[in-house]
């Protein structure tokens, strides 16, 4: 079973459901990053989600647009990105996903590529722009290594939720909104709806998390409520990590993120 897997298996035992933290690894720096992390862990964060910097990345809002470019005019490298996943896999046991685009690990590629994240610390990817129908050799290369997690959004038809469900592992990643990734849209009553028919569709065979535009307990705990079994906060964290002085990011870090993990219980 993956650490992913078993994280959601003792949060269901436990009427949980998972937060999952998405920061930006090298925005603004590598020390901000380790601090960052230290208060996602101590603020009680189910799986942490591991940006790594993409030139194009037609996924993200400015928010995640401005942290990449940050990131990358800093000199974030995949090897220093592994680096920092090293030093933080050794104080934490918390599942940690990466979360990038296709040709980052298409351009090493993938064997080599996941094998190196899998020894660096990393359970999972997240791809936002992996399609089902070029995936083949990517989850031939994660298989019994890492787990592969794919997108879908409230408009994705029942036939193709059926498809991307049976290939995604660890989790399937509902997005919240039709758009990029922000730190606030609202909640839509498509997406309520959505969680609930991607449900009735995956049979619980899969957890479902939902993301994008997420930035409140408020939002947190009206997606839990509506059935979602993990709810995934970003754009919110690195506007967090923006605007706080390093002496302060570790407790600010904890602190917001504990307020979001009080809202996961049923």
């Amino acid at each position: 079973m993956s650490k992913i897997k078993e994280k959601f298996a003792e949060l269901a035992a436990n009427n949980q459901r998972a937060l999952i933290s998405y920061i930006m690894v090298g925005f603004p720096n590598e020390k901000a990053t380790i601090a960052a992390v230290r208060g996602l862990v101590s603020g009680g964060a189910d799986i942490i989600e591991l940006g790594f910097p993409f030139s194009d990345p037609l996924a993200d809002g400015p928010v995640i647009q401005n942290a990449s470019t940050v990131s990358l005019e800093n000199g974030t490298t995949v090897s220093k990105y592994f680096d920092i996943v090293k030093k933080i896999r050794k104080e934490t046991d918390v599942p940690l996903v990466m979360m990038t685009y296709t040709n980052i690990l298409y351009h090493t590629g993938y064997q080599r590529f996941i094998a190196e994240a899998k020894k660096a610390g990393i359970d999972g990817f997240i791809l936002p722009d992996m399609s089902i129908e070029e995936s083949k050799k990517y989850i031939q290369a994660a298989k019994n290594n890492t787990d592969t997690i794919f997108l879908i959004s409230p408009n994705t038809s029942k036939t193709r939720i059926e498809k991307i469900s049976k290939i995604s592992t660890g989790f399937l990643y509902l997005v919240a909104v039709f758009g990029t990734t922000g730190a606030k849209t609202g909640i839509k009553n498509y997406t309520l709806d959505a969680i609930k028919d991607v449900k009735k569709h995956t049979k619980g065979k899969i957890p479902i998390g939902v993301g994008f535009g997420v930035s409140t307990p408020e939002d947190v705990r009206t997606y839990v409520k509506a059935g979602a079994d993990a709810i995934i906060v970003g754009s919110a964290y690195l506007k967090l990590i923006e605007k706080t002085h390093y002496d302060k990011l570790e407790s600010k870090i904890s602190a917001f993120t504990k307020r979001l993990k009080k809202q996961t219980t049923l």
